[in-house]
């Protein structure tokens, strides 16, 4: 039996068909490193052929050889940033839109990102960014948009509405 720190023929074919298979570009870039240390390539040739650290293969090729499980070169699920102003949610963001701000006291009769996130933080006694509201809000399928802007022709008898003579 060979030792568990050493590449088998099998592992050859293995990494092969894992390489075919996958379409996950990270989990290709290790599967390729791995394969070609099984291929006899040194860990200094295949890092310079890979375009990444002496460590990161070693790292790669012990991650393989641990279970010899082609899963094991994959990302694992990770839980992330916690979500700033959880308090903010969806619906929250939904209720104050229909608001008017110009109801609320502010000098504006239109909701901006900046002015939305300042008054949910000033609600909600939290801090939230307008980059963070606006990536909230496109997950949740909203899209700002400026307000238009509509032409109109001046009303023919404007000079009688503003209290002066037609000028004839």
């Amino acid at each position: 039996m060979q030792k568990p720190h050493r590449f088998q023929p099998s592992d050859n074919d293995r990494l092969s068909r894992a390489l075919r298979g996958t379409d996950d570009v990270k989990a290709c870039r290790r599967i390729q490193a791995v394969l070609l240390l099984a291929q006899g390539k040194t860990e200094r040739e295949t890092a310079r052929l890979s375009a990444v650290s002496l460590r990161t293969v070693a790292s790669w090729r012990s991650r393989y050889l641990r279970h010899r499980d082609i899963r094991d070169l994959y990302d694992t699920e990770r839980k992330g940033r916690p979500l700033s102003a959880p308090e903010v949610t969806l619906p929250c963001i939904l209720a104050e839109l229909k608001r008017s701000p110009l109801n609320l006291g502010y000098a504006s009769t239109g909701w901006t990102v900046a002015l939305l996130a300042s008054h949910l933080s000033r609600k909600y006694h939290t801090s939230i960014a307008p980059g963070t509201l606006r990536r909230r809000m496109k997950g949740a399928g909203l899209a700002w948009k400026r307000p238009r802007y509509v032409f109109h022709e001046r009303a023919p008898n404007i000079a009688q509405k503003k209290g002066r003579s037609s000028g004839k």
